[in-house]
């Protein structure tokens, strides 16, 4: 069987990530080092195409370039137990929540300071007005 070959340009249309991003993940080891053409242009296989998918997948759920890095190399032996997948992954659950908890605070202050704005002078915004208010600021 012939292996299907993608130049990095046909990988980027295929998988919708931008060559930089592509080359950046080869440079950190995410991706494989692809085969070369005698002319130097990387030849990506349907493997690579799919370990970039993962990438881009775990990127997308907010993991971090570190533990896609240690959900890769989990993934080389899907023989062992999950326990150590499971247990990146609940790690970033709760920092999701963390997150999405910050940014609930974010909201309600951002409805505090846009409540009052009747869209007069800038001189008489709420917005400015409260965004300057030093008496607020947190250390």
């Amino acid at each position: 069987m012939q292996k299907i070959y993608f130049s990095i340009g046909e990988l980027s249309k295929h998988s919708g990530c931008n060559i930089e991003t592509i080359r950046y993940y080869g440079k950190i080891g995410l991706l494989d080092e692809p085969e070369r053409t005698e002319g130097n242009q990387r030849r990506y296989v349907e493997a690579d195409y799919k370990r970039l998918l993962f990438i881009l997948r775990a990127r997308n759920l907010g993991f971090s370039i570190e533990a896609i890095r240690q959900l890769i190399a989990l993934s080389k032996h899907p023989d062992d137990p999950c326990g150590e997948a499971d247990t990146i992954a609940h790690k970033q659950l709760a920092e999701t929540r963390m997150k999405i908890a910050r940014l609930k605070i974010l909201e309600k202050e951002l409805e505090r300071i846009t409540k009052p704005c009747v869209g007069h002078k800038i001189h008489e915004c709420k917005v400015i007005e409260s965004l300057a208010d030093t008496s607020s600021l947190q250390a």
